[in-house]
């Protein structure tokens, strides 16, 4: 189980503005750094507005363009900031149809937005004609935009659940995983190839932690393993198929009903891992990483146990 956002809270701001061309312009003040979230952005943009991305121009993490953002952490990115800019896109909208309906001349609540302008009665008012009458004060040249600050403090809370199957060498301490299985509840998953792509390698990472990777320190503290020759990482052949499920929930609190997902597929790895090999032998290992060496001792050792427990047995039945 993970939160959602940061303990204290997450301020996020966003802004969306629409230009004579029909290119819409996005501001974002969230960065992206390889978490996906500009092309959730473009989807939340697109699923607003019905446009394709080729009409869609977006900075992200630019403080000449939007005002501070918190930061991109704390499972924030989705949670906070797409749903600051879904906001926006809504306040556009309505600003949009107002303007397209006084242009028709008929009432609000008559009109929609199209990817080619204002529809009602039976006409459509072109993006320009639009804009010209758009309410002066959402005007910045001839683009109008929206922009909304969000202080998100509610929290909610996203599940993974990680299964493994593996097989132990007693002789060797050697543990290999046969089939690996991860459910999340992460919402109304808005991307669903990025968030598996996501999940697959938060696996693969918490892998990594759970049964090579480890920071070895000498006796004058200096690490006695700084390179790649030393320090062991996966390769390909020691991550499986990870096997992704997600649940089918929805959150009040995220856009479209989304939650995070973040580091959140990481964290149930290595607890798994030691209850599967706990399952496998009969004893769970709680040091990490479980390497085949630790295992061998970790083994060695309730052999030992074992037998002093046999032996006092025998003397207590002579």
């Amino acid at each position: 189980m993970i939160a959602t956002l940061p303990p204290r809270g997450h301020r996020s701001v966003a802004a969306v503005g629409l230009g004579p061309d029909g290119v819409f312009q996005v501001r974002s003040g969230t960065a992206e750094f390889g978490n996906g979230t500009t092309t959730v952005h473009r989807q939340v943009v697109s699923e607003v507005f019905g446009v394709p991305w080729s009409r869609i121009a977006l900075v992200h993490a630019d403080t000449d363009a939007v005002r501070h953002d918190t930061g991109a952490f704390g499972s924030t990115g989705i949670v906070v900031a797409s749903k600051a800019l879904h906001a926006s896109c809504v306040a556009l909208q309505d600003v949009l149809v107002t303007a397209g309906a006084s242009v028709l001349g008929i009432a609000p609540e008559a009109c929609s937005w199209t990817p080619d302008g204002v529809t009602g009665g039976g006409r459509t008012a072109t993006v320009a004609e639009v804009l010209a009458a758009a309410d002066p004060s959402v005007m910045r040249g001839d683009s109008a935009w929206c922009e909304t600050e969000l202080d998100q403090r509610e929290r909610s809370v996203a599940f993974n659940v990680q299964a493994f199957r593996v097989a132990v060498r007693r002789a060797t301490g050697e543990v290999r995983i046969l089939k690996s299985v991860q459910t999340a509840d992460a919402g109304v998953v808005i991307n669903p190839e990025q968030c598996r792509g996501q999940i697959e390698g938060g696996v693969a990472q918490g892998i990594g932690s759970a049964l090579y990777e480890e920071v070895l320190i000498a006796p004058d503290g200096s690490v006695s393993n700084p390179a790649f020759r030393q320090y062991r990482i996966p390769q390909m052949a020691d991550v499986p198929r990870t096997h992704v499920l997600f649940a089918t929930t929805s959150d009040a609190l995220g856009p479209y009903g989304a939650k995070s997902m973040s580091e959140s597929p990481y964290n149930p790895v290595a607890p798994a891992l030691a209850n599967a090999i706990r399952r496998a032998v009969g004893v769970r290992p709680f040091t990490l990483p479980m390497t085949r060496d630790r295992v061998w001792r970790m083994l060695q050792r309730r052999r030992g146990v074992a037998s002093r427990e046999r032996g006092w047995s025998r003397r207590c039945a002579r």
